[in-house]
């Protein structure tokens, strides 16, 4: 049965139980602060669990593209080298919100597998959950029970609260879970050991296809447990696994999920997969993460140095050293790939064929990018290898090269290994561990549980009809964290203030009680769609109504910057064409930022088009035409923008000023005319076919004119108040450039006429030609020297200094003949005579250059020199 047959039978099945098919939410999550990725089926429902909203139907199915690579759920360093975990995986999934429990779950897993799919029961186990003293739970006798009806008493194993209670997180939703366990290994294999032996042991023919998770109760802060006023059933089960099963095949990478992948890599790196170990896991690796990557890039999320970004940047820069190592690939071929995966999953996913350009473009550009850092880092190592003592290289060092310039350290240690040198394993995963330390405290946040004083169903915002409202805080929690410290998050009954999303930036503002005391909001977020808000204390008074004031100016400024977006949008469409899509934006107060596809730099033309664009439609005052509540399928059909990666419902907000027409959430101005001026300040590349623009409007357009026109008279004046400014300033860069050619001239006649007096000046030390001494010249006029010099003499050893702005240099040349037969290497004498001035440098074995801070330490270093060849 192939692939796509396989996930199409899952759905059809569960759609004939009355559930509604949903399509894969994007795998990015913009608006959840407590998770970077979508990392199991039920994350997109969240909201659902927790009773944050009422989901449209209480069925529901569907195939969920997850990706576990960073947290609590991280299988990154398992890929490649077993056959059944992945970065990026297809969660099927069956959900049912306060409907369905147990005993339908159970019935209908059973069916599926069994009687559908034809799976034999015989080598199918399943677990329940044992129980726990620590809660005080008691085992699951209900599922236990359930099972019995279909399947025999010694296929049914209890699991322990690690294998059968899940848990969203640290707090939140969860409840004891049933698994079932598939063994295809072959007849000769069981008859040594039972199946049931194996179960949540990682073995590769031993693994869980499917996890039926009966939501029940609620983890507190305190760790106690309560029960859900609502009972749910959220089931995955691993497509890929389940298609190893029905395939028939021992390993997740023989299916049709990967083959055809595994095919291409052979066919581009002539490699045969299946042959040698090595290979076969860096084929596994690259035919992985390809997939993550690709759906992350189609999704929204460029790879870039922090946060989820750094993620999907981490995932393909393993994927390319696997390659690099052990497949001989100098040169980018992962983007080569994308076009079979388009293929293979495009019907599924079809964000993967809109985007397949682009994301062959981004995949391109981050190889070659990563392939120079391997280059420099093998400059690097062999610069690490030539200072260390001993046999074994510092893991502090080893360290650096990983930290500061991302080369892979199972890449440091090959290439030790190879030259018969160790790497201080120990000492490296030290620093490794202080990082993590101090990156974990970095983002360490501990909540409290929400304290409620108001039961209320549903929060409702308000704030795009006024700034102002009367409410009641319904509910509150403490949160702390180091970079924050102590705050308050609130929720109100009803809010005028707007949450960050959709990149826009959250309102502030201040809550007053009727007995005047104030409470500053500081920002508003959405999480599990609940808007909170966030405040430094509690308010004194808090079971009272208060009056609930957003931020006026800030609102307005982030309005116009909101609505300059859209306008922006229309503009790079009309005037470079319809092929440009919004791939990100920031909407502050100050400014704005918009990420576009276009495959080049725009010209100064062109953005002044974009520019005179924008400010036609803010000079023709077009009024804001906004539809609520709209039908998706009706505002796409009126001509409204959708964007890649973004969450809609089945009604959406339609925003329309003149013939720019998009789906979003967002504030906006009530008339173009508000906006007053709108001005490119850059333009940019973000990644490979994604530009950044960034703008201003209305004040900050004012305050950009009136600096510049400060320094425009302020410049004038330093060159006399010219009628001309820029010929006058023209004529000063030439007389500039003349003078320069003067210096450069003297300096070179200098250095000729020292050039005479250095060679009487060279003692013969053992037969070496040896001077130290500080010249009054730059650097590169002591680099011509030093060189001139060396053509002339043999077994040549120089140590020149100078001294310039309160700086001082030494540089260092030695004889190629010299480096060969005396190990003398002019980089480490820099390096180590740099302590005598407060710095340090390096180069080549022959010529080297330290800077340092302290000119007064050139007399020490200059006499230490003589040290290296007595």
């Amino acid at each position: 049965m192939k692939s796509q047959d396989i996930r199409s039978q899952f759905l059809s099945f569960f759609e004939d139980k009355k559930h509604s098919i949903v399509p894969s939410a994007p795998m990015v999550l913009k608006d959840d602060p407590t998770l970077m990725f979508v990392n199991s089926g039920m994350a997109p429902f969240k909201e659902y669990f927790l009773g944050n909203a009422v989901p449209k139907n209480s069925r529901i199915t569907d195939t969920q593209k997850c990706l576990r690579v960073s947290g609590k759920h991280n299988d990154l360093e398992e890929v490649g080298y077993d056959t059944y975990h992945h970065t990026l995986f297809e969660m099927l999934g069956n959900w049912s919100f306060g409907d369905y429990f147990k005993k339908e779950a159970i019935a209908w897993a059973w069916e599926l597998l069994v009687d559908v799919y034809g799976i034999d029961k015989d080598i199918l186990y399943v677990t329940v959950f044992e129980g726990s003293d620590d809660d005080n739970l008691p085992m699951d006798t209900e599922a236990y029970d359930l099972w019995k009806q279909f399947i025999s008493e010694d296929r049914i194993l209890k699991g322990n609260k690690k294998d059968n209670f899940w848990e969203m997180g640290d707090q939140g939703p969860c409840g004891p879970c049933s698994e079932i366990h598939v063994d295809i290994r072959s007849a000769e294999e069981k008859a040594k050991i039972s199946g049931k032996d194996l179960v949540n042991q990682d073995h590769p023919q031993v693994v869980e296809i499917w996890n039926l998770v009966f939501m029940q109760y609620n983890r507190k802060a305190n760790g106690s447990l309560e029960s859900l006023p609502d009972k749910h059933i959220d089931t995955g089960m691993g497509f890929e696994r389940l298609c190893m099963v029905l395939q028939g095949v021992q390993s997740n990478y023989d299916t049709d999920v990967f083959t055809p992948i595994i095919r291409e890599i052979e066919t581009i790196t002539d490699k045969k997969y299946g042959k040698e170990e090595k290979i076969d896991v860096a084929i596994r690796v690259i035919a992985d993460h390809v997939r993550a990557v690709a759906f992350s890039i189609a999704d929204g999320q460029l790879p870039s140095n922090t946060g989820a970004g750094y993620v999907i940047r981490r995932i393909l820069r393993r994927a390319v050293r696997y390659g690099f190592t052990f497949l001989d690939k100098k040169e980018p071929f992962i983007y080569r790939l994308v076009d079979v995966l388009s293929e293979k999953m495009g019907r599924a996913f079809p964000e993967m064929k809109a985007q397949k350009q682009l994301v062959e473009n981004v995949i391109k550009e981050e190889e070659q990018s990563f392939l120079r850092t391997l280059d420099q880092g093998l400059v690097l190592l062999n610069r690490i290898v030539e200072e260390t003592k001993g046999d074994t290289v510092s893991g502090e060092k080893a360290f650096e090269l990983y930290d500061t310039y991302g080369f892979p350290i199972d890449l440091t240690a090959l290439i030790l290994s190879e030259k018969g040198l160790k790497l201080d394993e120990k000492g490296f995963n030290e620093e490794l561990q202080k990082q993590k330390k101090r990156s974990r405290a970095a983002s360490e946040m501990s909540r409290d549980d929400w304290t409620v004083l108001v039961d209320d169903a549903e929060e409702e915002f308000v704030g795009y009809d006024s700034l102002e409202a009367n409410v009641k805080i319904t509910r509150y929690r403490k949160v702390v964290s180091k970079k924050d410290g102590e705050m308050y998050q609130l929720v109100f009954n009803l809010t005028p203030f707007y949450p960050e999303g959709g990149g826009q930036v959250g309102d502030k503002g201040y809550l007053e009680d009727t007995h005047g005391d104030v409470v500053y909001i500081l920002d508003t977020k959405k999480e599990n769609n609940v808007i909170i808000h966030f405040a430094k204390n509690l308010p004194v008074h808090i079971n009272e109504s208060f009056k609930a004031v957003v931020d006026e100016k800030q609102r307005y400024r982030t309005e116009c910057n909101h609505t300059a977006t859209h306008l922006l949008h229309q503009a790079l469409r009309e005037i470079l064409g319809t092929h440009v899509e919004q791939k990100g934006s920031a909407v502050h107060s100050k400014s704005l930022r918009f990420d576009f596809s276009h495959f080049s730099k725009l010209t100064n033309e062109e953005l002044q088009d974009v520019e005179n664009f924008v400010n036609a439609r803010i000079s023709g005052k077009l009024p804001l035409i906004e539809k609520r509540n709209m039908p998706k399928e009706e505002a796409i059909a009126d001509g409204a923008m959708s964007l890649f990666g973004e969450k809609y419902g089945d009604t959406v907000r339609a925003i329309r000023f003149g013939k720019s027409i998009e789906l979003c959430g967002g504030t906006h101005v009530k008339n173009t005319g508000d906006i007053w001026y709108f001005k490119i300040v850059s333009e940019g590349a973000v990644a490979a076919g994604i530009r950044r623009i960034e703008a201003i409007t209305n004040d900050a357009v004012k305050d950009f004119y009136s600096e510049n026109n400060k320094v425009f008279f302020e410049m004038k004046e330093l060159l006399n108040n010219a009628q001309e400014p820029l010929k006058a300033l023209q004529n000063l860069q030439d007389e500039n450039t003349n003078l320069k050619k003067q210096i450069e001239a003297l300096l070179k006649d200098k250095a000729k006429n020292i050039k005479g007096e250095l060679k009487n000046e060279l003692q013969d030390i053992k037969g070496i030609h040896f001077l130290a001494k500080k010249l009054d010249l730059d650097a590169s006029g002591i680099k011509d020297v030093a060189f001139e010099l060396g053509q002339q003499f043999d077994n040549l050893f120089l140590l020149f200094a100078t001294e310039s702005d309160g700086k001082a240099l030494l540089s260092c040349y030695i004889s190629k003949e010299l480096v060969a037969s005396k190990g003398l290497n002019a980089g480490q004498v820099v390096r180590e005579l740099g302590k005598y001035i407060q710095g340090g440098g390096g180069g080549q074995p022959f010529f080297a250059t330290a800077g340092g801070k302290n000119p007064a330490g050139i007399e020490e270093a200059l006499e230490k020199a003589k040290n290296y060849i007595e």
